[in-house]
């Protein structure tokens, strides 16, 4: 293993990525634990409502046995003292995960309607998208870049607060939207959208959501003050799957609200929402992947990872550019795309470096002057 600006290289034979896959393990294992105490405050409504509790107890027990014996084999091996760490720690959750119950709890009946905090919400997300994009990067990759790259820690702890506050957002984002743009809902849109075939209606909600993410994102571009909270989800200096969870918790609720008014109030049935949903999810992750995929002429109709890296791009083509989140056709349609430019951008990040590292530095940034700043 060898760490070189922060950006920790992990090679087989060595006990640390058994090391971390354990400790991983153990650890959603234990937050799991804590779901099945506390439901009500620490799982999503909706969620709840998708997944089997013992296909979720079946997943801990696997998932407790493969910890423990990652750990186990970790702490046996003539590894050195950072593996053999890793394995006692493991083995330390493991145990309080056993004491606690582990996945033999049963879960009482609880009173619908309660603030929460989506601890479901994250566990499964993590386990999902690190399994399948982490693969992805490795098998298609565009640089030779560390699963423990340059700034994890700091997206990595914007991803754990993104899930855990999903409840708070969605609650503020609901009020704003129905309070503010319930006017919207009287234009009786709705039974000329629903008439329409599934494919139809999901073809205009992402386009709906699109053009209003499209003017939105360009305003935290031109605007100066809007700047300051979007510079937050720009200051990523490596990409990856996990750089697009680097974002201000205000921008990700104004950026909801907006996007909101056209997918609730216009009246899309619930299964196009749905279908929405996962679509944004999936794309907003794999867009920022360090993945080389050649789309061909796809590329001038949706938004792929090589044109959403331009927007990430330090690169004096890249600044202000490629705005879209789903139809790339927009940004040549509205004259803001990257064009004759080398396949990917050479560096990324805020041009001029003046976004400091960290989590909570970067939430109190746009409200504090600094110098140098452009």
């Amino acid at each position: 293993m060898s760490s070189n600006n922060n950006e920790t290289k992990l090679s087989f034979g060595e006990g640390i990525i058994s090391g971390i896959i354990a400790l991983t393990l153990a650890g959603l294992s234990l937050l799991g634990v804590l779901a099945f105490y506390f439901p009500e405050y620490l799982t999503t409504p909706d969620l709840r409502k998708a997944y089997s509790v013992e296909f979720i107890r079946q997943l801990m027990f696997y998932a407790l046995i493969i910890a423990g014996g990652l750990a186990t084999f970790n702490i046996v091996r003539n590894f050195d003292n950072s593996s053999k760490r890793l394995g006692i720690f493991t083995w330390l959750l493991i145990s309080i995960t056993i004491l606690l119950g582990a996945n033999n709890i049963e879960v009482k009946e609880f009173a619908a309607g309660k603030p929460y905090i989506g601890l479901d919400w994250f566990i499964l997300d993590l386990l999902g998208s690190s399994l399948i994009f982490i693969a992805i990067e490795k098998i298609w990759p565009f640089r030779d870049q560390a699963v423990f790259r340059l700034g994890w820690k700091t997206d990595f702890n914007y991803f754990l607060l993104n899930h855990l506050l999903i409840g708070f957002m969605l609650l503020v984002t609901n009020h704003i939207v129905y309070n503010v743009f319930g006017w919207v809902a009287g234009l009786g849109t709705a039974e000329f959208i629903q008439v329409a075939p599934f494919i139809v209606q999901l073809f205009l909600i992402i386009l709906f959501a699109d053009l209003v993410q499209y003017w939105t994102h360009r305003a935290y571009h031109e605007v100066p003050f809007l700047w300051r909270f979007h510079a937050v989800h720009h200051s990523a200096k490596r990409m990856d799957w996990m750089a697009g969870s680097r974002q201000h918790v205000l921008e990700i609720i104004a950026t909801r609200c907006l996007v909101l008014v056209p997918v609730f109030l216009l009246g899309f049935s619930k299964s196009v929402i749905d279908a929405y949903i996962i679509i944004v999810g999936l794309q907003a992750v794999f867009n920022h992947a360090n993945a080389k995929f050649n789309f061909g002429w796809l590329e001038y109709i949706i938004v792929t990872p090589q044109f959403h890296h331009w927007h990430h791009g330090s690169d004096r083509a890249a600044i202000d550019r490629n705005y879209a989140a789903h139809f790339s056709f927009l940004d040549y349609l509205f004259g803001s795309a990257v064009k004759g430019e080398e396949e990917w951008p050479k560096d990324y990040g805020v041009v001029g470096d003046y976004m400091p590292d960290g989590l909570w530095k970067q939430q109190l940034f746009p409200f504090k002057k600094t110098k140098g700043e452009e």
